[in-house]
């Protein structure tokens, strides 16, 4: 009996040995924990942007890219190229231009720099999945998206990526720029607004479906088409929703605002000119045969809009009411670029025009060898007239 009484114990004393010091190992590993979860997060530093150089480029021409995988530089008053540049696949994405360079992506999975003179190639930079949103430049970094899922910041001079912001899904849309902040919307239908200088997520705001059209930032305040057959308008700095517009079907083409108006277009063929405070509609277009996937500028007191039913439209701002109109061989994807006398228009016809911007007569047409998607931008930018969207490069 004695001896069971000294077993008990014994084990009673291992016991309270062994439960005592996993109370102080489970202890321990909590504090860790608590330690691990107070310690102050590190401020991003910004990446260090090369100082970019300061070019004018005054050749007259207008760039356009194709599907045949060029990009052109066409003379304005002939339409002869003065030079062309061979990329390694078709091209979608629209040319920006800026430090005396043209930066485009490809749907080979690059975003390229070419001197806007020559067509020399200054760097290219490989991303993991097609390019078909356009770059927007400011401050020596050039923004894109990318179907790899990522945003994309790159050293202008050098091609180098300073930052990278990943979303569930790919980015079509075209990044916008604004005060500080890049806005960009998603596959995943979140409109985004990051920090430009480090990439670090200051809002998002969800819609109801994917986003293809690209932000236009005004007066602090971000309008956006969705999927979801909404147009948009949020704050800037908040990501809070001011007003939305339903259009009856989706806002592919991205918004462009000027004279307190916005004008949005949908895919079945409506163009729509809205209040900017309110969101309520002054008057609309539709189009007799065919969808808008086009953006339109608003220039001359005109807007100017391409059509899936081969034709580009040109009505007044103020009215909606039809001025002229010019009609290809098959659809028109291609925002236009206008200067005081002529509209530039690429059609999936094949062709690339140049109209004169009162009445719509054919100054010349360039035969590429793909259909053209792509957005031209003037070198020339004292030529351009009007307002645009982000991706049109007329800004």
């Amino acid at each position: 009996m004695h001896q069971r009484s000294e077993n008990l114990c014994r084990q009673l004393y291992r016991q309270r040995w062994f439960y005592g010091w996993l109370v102080l190992l489970v202890a321990g590993q909590l504090s860790c924990r608590q330690a691990e979860e107070v310690v102050v997060p590190k401020v991003e530093v910004p990446p260090v942007v090369t100082p970019p150089v300061d070019v004018t480029v005054t050749l007259p021409v207008v760039y356009i890219g194709s599907y045949d995988g060029k990009l052109y530089a066409l003379d304005t008053l002939t339409g002869l190229p003065r030079w062309t540049f061979r990329a390694d696949t078709s091209i979608q994405s629209s040319p920006a231009l800026a430090y005396g360079l043209l930066f485009v992506g490809t749907n080979g999975n690059s975003l390229y720099a070419i001197d806007a003179t020559t067509g020399k190639q200054r760097w290219q930079f490989k991303t993991g999945g097609l390019v078909y949103s356009s770059p927007t430049v400011l401050d020596g970094r050039v923004f894109v998206g990318c179907n790899d899922n990522s945003l994309y910041a790159i050293d202008a001079m050098t091609g180098r990526q300073l930052w990278g912001y990943k979303s569930d899904y790919g980015f079509f849309s075209s990044p916008a720029v604004a005060n500080g902040m890049v806005y960009v919307g998603g596959l995943d239908g979140n409109v985004y607004g990051l920090d430009a200088a480090t990439g670090l997520l200051k809002w998002q705001f969800t819609t109801k479906n994917y986003i293809l059209s690209s932000p236009t930032v005004v007066n602090g305040t971000v309008y956006i088409g969705s999927n979801d057959m909404s147009l948009y308008a949020v704050e800037a700095t908040t990501g809070r929703l001011r007003w939305s517009f339903p259009g009856g079907a989706p806002f592919e083409a991205s918004p462009v605002v000027t004279n307190d108006l916005v004008y949005a277009a949908t895919i079945n063929g409506t163009l729509y000119a809205l209040d900017t405070n309110t969101g309520n509609r002054r008057w609309s277009f539709t189009t007799p045969n065919g969808g808008i996937r086009a953006s339109p500028v608003v220039a001359n007191g005109a807007v100017y809009i391409g059509s899936r039913d081969h034709s580009l439209y040109t009505v007044n701002a103020l009215t909606g009411a039809r001025l002229w109109t010019y009609t290809t061989d098959f659809d028109i994807y291609s925002t236009p670029v206008v200067s005081h006398k002529t509209v530039y228009v690429g059609s999936t016809d094949m062709r690339f025009y140049a109209l004169v911007a009162t009445t719509g007569a054919q100054k010349w047409s360039f035969q590429t060898g793909g259909v053209v998607l792509s957005n031209p931008v003037l070198a020339q930018k004292s030529a351009i007239a009007g307002t645009y969207p982000t991706i049109s490069g007329g800004k």
